[in-house]
């Protein structure tokens, strides 16, 4: 355990030699006094494109002010981020993924370029989340993270709205079930201000993972982005940040086999996003933790699920704030033995501790007990067959379907998918194949919120089954297999579908088959051959020489 809080800052300001720094310093406002205290990176990622990370500028503000106080020298820097919602269904969707390593990269580059001594990370937008928490891995350097929070939900006709409706609406719309003109008051309402994604699709299951695995104070995550309350949580993050510093606590003893099993829980008891699955595998790679995409399936196995949250349930983000938040989810866990609580988390307080505090809103049931659980096990389920013979991804919140057989309808990119689904080709009893947009093959591994929410909004959400080696929205819903692994890029067997092939579901034996026997298959594959890169330069290109399976989490490096 380091016992200097200045370890690394003193090398790059103290000493007659590096007078030339503390010049270049005072010459943005630091004083003598300031260089002589550690020096603390407050890392975010504002861009004034979304409503995400919009906030997030303001909450720098108070992190910062708690660091002054707690006797540490705050320093502001900026990262990228892409929005999801904004790019879903074009290219710049490609962007997503590949900003997460970007996201990791640049702060740890900032990190090690300025020799920070701690680091608070401000995460809005669903990679900004991972990639905080990968970098602090990597760098293990005494941190926090700090969720920026949840948008608030709008109102249309007297109920709640999020952008999942404005999705869902574009199916509406297309089979005529709502007006254009309806449509756009959806689009009006359903996002009222800062903050990101209202309900438990990505954001808010990664921010909620979190603080089940110790990287982020419990109790943070659930304070909505427009909530007053928000500036105090900020500030004592910046407080935090100095306390963890003066422990010597480092990521990496946080980051534990226990923690990610907790982060798991968290995610399968609140029917959570699959991408949940991609950025724990990245984060344990990062931590040296060793962790498999099977392992998922078999913690979800043993997870109620008692978060009746959207997209699966009823409930939006900032009811779990108001119903008791993450205590009470862990308290709940605990009471029924599924937790782990003896995980120390970054207050230097057990999981359990910090579930002792849960204060429970009378009458709520949005963190429901767990003998009046949803479901008896999580909503992550692992597939296998010989179509994934490395895996892939279901949410299976409590309503779907657990078997589907029916005829592929292929298709080899994102946009002839949602333009078959929006001109009425797709029927009850299809299983839409999209193929060659997986990591490296997207690259960059899209989501399909546009086709799988355009499904749904067409009523063919419960007779129409999908699979894809690209990504789902933490919003998606229904019968839907993500990260097909191998991908069709790396001559995955989802590459050797055809149109009409019977393709069966099965969830109870965890199988993901096409009828096609061995000896087809092998013919098959003796003729495929892969698609040209989309790009031969950039980042995109170097993305998709470097880029692992998504079975190994989609890692560069």
């Amino acid at each position: 355990m380091n016992t200097d809080p200045r370890a690394h800052s003193r090398v790059m300001v103290d000493g007659p030699g590096r007078a030339p720094a503390r010049s270049y310093f005072k010459s943005v406002g630091f004083t003598s006094d300031d260089l002589k205290k550690p020096l603390v990176m407050v890392a975010h990622s504002w861009i004034g494109t979304m409503p995400c990370n919009f906030n997030q500028r303001d909450l720098a503000q108070e992190v910062m002010a708690g660091i002054r106080a707690a006797g540490g020298t705050p320093m502001e820097v900026n990262t990228v981020s892409i929005s999801d919602g904004i790019s879903m269904g074009t290219e710049g969707m490609k962007a997503s993924l590949i900003s997460r390593e970007v996201i990791a990269d640049s702060i740890e580059l900032t990190a090690v370029g300025y020799s920070f001594d701690a680091v608070v990370v401000i995460v809005g937008c669903d990679k900004t989340i991972p990639a905080a928490a990968m970098a602090l891995a990597r760098l293990n350097l005494p941190g926090v993270i700090l969720y920026g929070g949840s948008i608030a939900p709008g109102r249309y006709r007297d109920h709640d709205v999020t952008i999942q409706d404005v999705f869902e609406g574009v199916g509406q719309q297309a089979a005529g079930t709502i007006s254009e003109s309806e449509l756009e008051e959806i689009v009006d309402a359903a996002c009222p201000g800062a903050g990101a994604c209202g309900a438990q699709y990505t954001a808010n299951t990664m921010a909620t993972v979190m603080e089940f695995i110790g990287l982020s104070p419990m109790g943070s995550a659930t304070v909505g982005a427009t909530d007053p309350r928000k500036e105090s949580v900020a500030f004592r993050a910046g407080e935090l940040a100095m306390d963890v510093l003066n422990r010597g606590v480092l990521p990496r003893e946080i980051l534990t086999r226990k923690a990610f099993e907790n982060g798991i829980i968290c995610a399968a008891s609140t029917g959570g996003s699959t991408n949940v699955v991609l950025h724990l595998l990245a984060i344990a790679r990062e931590a040296g933790v060793e962790l498999d995409i099977d392992d998922f399936d078999e913690v979800s196995e043993r997870t109620p699920l008692i978060g009746d949250l959207r997209p699966g349930g009823r409930y939006v983000a900032l009811d779990m704030d108001r119903a008791g938040g993450t205590r009470l989810l862990a308290k709940r866990l605990l009471e029924a033995g599924k937790l782990h609580g003896d995980v120390m988390t970054v207050t230097g307080k057990t999981v359990a501790e910090e579930a002792a505090d849960a204060q429970e809103e009378p009458g709520q049931d949005v963190i429901l007990p767990i003998e009046k659980a949803l479901k008896p096990t999580g909503g992550l389920v692992i597939l296998k067959g010989n179509l994934a013979p490395d895996g892939c991804v279901i949410k299976v919140a409590g309503h779907e379907r657990l078997f589907h057989r029916g005829p592929a309808r292929v298709f080899e990119c994102e946009e002839d998918a949602f333009k078959a689904v929006s001109e009425r080709q797709i029927h009850a009893g299809d299983v839409v194949v999209i193929r060659n947009e997986g990591p490296r093959g997207g690259p960059g591994m899209r989501e399909m919120l546009g086709v799988t929410a355009a499904l749904v909004g067409a009523g063919l959400g419960e007779s129409v089954a999908l699979l894809t080696d690209g990504r789902f929205s933490g919003a998606t819903r229904g019968l839907m297999a993500g990260h097909v692994a191998p991908e069709a890029a790396m001559g995955g067997p989802i590459g050797l579908v055809r149109e009409g092939d019977t393709i069966t579901f099965d969830i109870n034996s965890r199988k993901l088959t096409v009828e096609v026997d061995d000896a087809e298959l092998g013919r098959r594959r003796a003729e495929w051959k892969p698609l040209p890169p989309k790009y031969t330069r950039g980042v995109f290109a170097k993305y998709a020489a470097s880029v692992s399976s998504a079975a190994e989490g989609a890692v560069t490096g």
